[in-house]
């Protein structure tokens, strides 16, 4: 069964929480994608709307928003999400996940915007 742990960041307050989620309410998650909004009902936070920033898997390997699918990929990187170069020009092959939630996600990070 899977199981994710989400950050809920509100904006307003600029404090965030943690709220783990089990069974039926992880299986509603699974197939949304990053920068897609949700019913906060669906984990327990009703009168809100949720809108996907990120995450990372069971591993670590974060999730980028411009890789299809839920799949683990290895790419070459210049800068962004999953490395910062330490110099100009420099690239180095990471491996990351792709934008959709699935099975393996273990974190999701959210953000509250109504």
């Amino acid at each position: 069964m899977p199981e994710f742990k989400i950050v809920v960041s509100d904006p307003k307050t600029g404090k965030a929480k943690t709220v783990n989620v089990k069974d039926d309410k992880a299986k509603a998650l699974i197939g949304l994608k990053i920068g897609e909004v949700f019913d906060g009902s669906l984990i327990g936070l009703s009168g809100v709307k949720l809108k996907i920033t990120g995450g990372s898997d069971r591993s670590g390997f974060p999730m980028l928003p411009y890789l299809q699918g839920p799949v683990k990929k290895s790419i070459i990187l210049t800068k962004g999400i999953g490395f910062k170069p330490k110099k100009k020009g420099l690239r180095k092959r990471k491996t990351v996940r792709g934008n959709t939630i699935a099975e393996d996600t273990a974190l999701i990070n959210v953000v509250i915007v109504s």
